[in-house]
């Protein structure tokens, strides 16, 4: 199963993630980094959003994995 996966040492807290998809990111309040809401989204709508979300990280912090 394709999971979306954050790398936390490489967020840089643009928020890019957030805006393309909060149903899936957050930022921490302390630091402004990623927090996952779901790793597996429910729907081909939100794997396409997550998917944006993945491809748009200025970071490269945001990866999909099996």
């Amino acid at each position: 199963m394709t999971r979306i996966v954050a790398d936390l040492d490489r967020c840089v807290g643009s928020g890019q993630c957030v805006l393309t998809d909060p149903d899936a990111f957050d930022q921490s309040d302390e630091d402004g980094t990623v927090v996952l809401l779901q790793d597996a989204p429910a729907d081909d709508e939100a794997w396409k959003r997550a998917r944006i979300a993945v491809e748009i990280c200025p970071s490269r912090a945001l990866s999909l994995t099996e």
